[in-house]
């Protein structure tokens, strides 16, 4: 079976994750305290967060393509609702995948978990904003 993708969809969630991100690590939200857990200095240069803005807006392509597949996947087996079977198929992903190997990776390198669970919330928030917007925009169902 192919999954049948909204182009249109996946690149809207795309880009939500990068508004996403720009709200969840501003100062006045979670962004002060990331820098601070995570130990990471910005340089002040605007040049030096071009190539992870790159890095992120690829792989979150991918994400959004990922879950537009295995949504449109789990809806043809299980039917019903579209929106609702991108939250639940958002939401076990992110859990199995995202949620989990935070959990592992973070643990083995002794990042605090405060971090950690501030890192897989900002993921699962971005995953939720990725599934509705897939979810409201299904490829046409036949």
């Amino acid at each position: 079976m192919i999954p049948e993708i909204n182009y249109w969809a996946v690149l809207v969630a795309t880009i939500s994750t990068m508004v996403v991100g720009s709200i969840w690590y501003t100062p006045k939200a979670f962004g002060t305290i990331w820098m601070k857990l995570a130990k990471v200095t910005p340089s002040g240069n605007a040049k030096d967060a071009a190539g992870p803005i790159i890095a992120t807006l690829i792989v979150s392509f991918v994400t959004a393509w990922v879950l537009a597949g295995a949504t449109w996947i789990a809806f043809e087996f299980t039917g019903g609702s579209f929106l609702a079977v991108a939250v639940v198929t958002g939401l076990v992903l992110w859990l199995g995948f995202t949620a989990a190997r935070f959990v592992t990776h973070d643990a083995f390198e002794g990042r605090p978990v405060k971090l950690t669970l501030l890192n897989i919330v900002h993921e699962l928030v971005t995953v939720l904003v990725m599934s509705v917007i897939l979810g409201l925009w299904p490829p046409a169902i036949g």
